[in-house]
């Protein structure tokens, strides 16, 4: 699905705020000043009734796994334990051993960030990749 036909939930905020040449700029700065780590945009599914998080720029050590993000996405928006949350990286769900610097090299978008969504429900009715 490419950018424009993207469904309107999963639509980025970021994108829509700020224009493509000021992204691309600020990922290849931060790639340049940070090379052990990925550039992540997280924002949460629009329809979701998940908590909203506090901050959508992250920068993740590279050799942190998608398990691990999720970790740190459920401690940011205070998640009970017995809630459930699912992240999507164009759609899908990363497998929770990956690498997110193997998401990022496979799934960055071409400004440089690496797109999160987050929600409370299996969105699409996926199964992990």
């Amino acid at each position: 699905m490419s950018a424009t036909h993207r469904r309107p939930e999963m639509r980025s905020k970021f994108k829509d705020e700020h224009p493509f040449e000021k992204r691309k700029a600020e990922a290849e700065r931060i790639r340049q000043k940070y090379a052990d780590r990925i550039p992540v945009i997280c924002e949460k599914v629009e329809r979701s009734d998940i908590a909203t998080i506090d901050k959508k720029k992250y920068l993740v050590p590279a050799d942190l796994t998608v398990g691990q993000f999720v970790y740190v996405i459920r401690k940011r928006i205070k998640l009970n334990p017995e809630k459930a949350i699912f992240i999507f990286v164009n759609e899908s769900l990363p497998q929770t051993a990956a690498l997110m610097s193997s998401v990022y090299e496979q799934s960055k978008d071409e400004d440089g960030f690496l797109y999160i969504s987050y929600s409370g429900e299996n969105t699409f009715g996926l199964s992990p990749q």
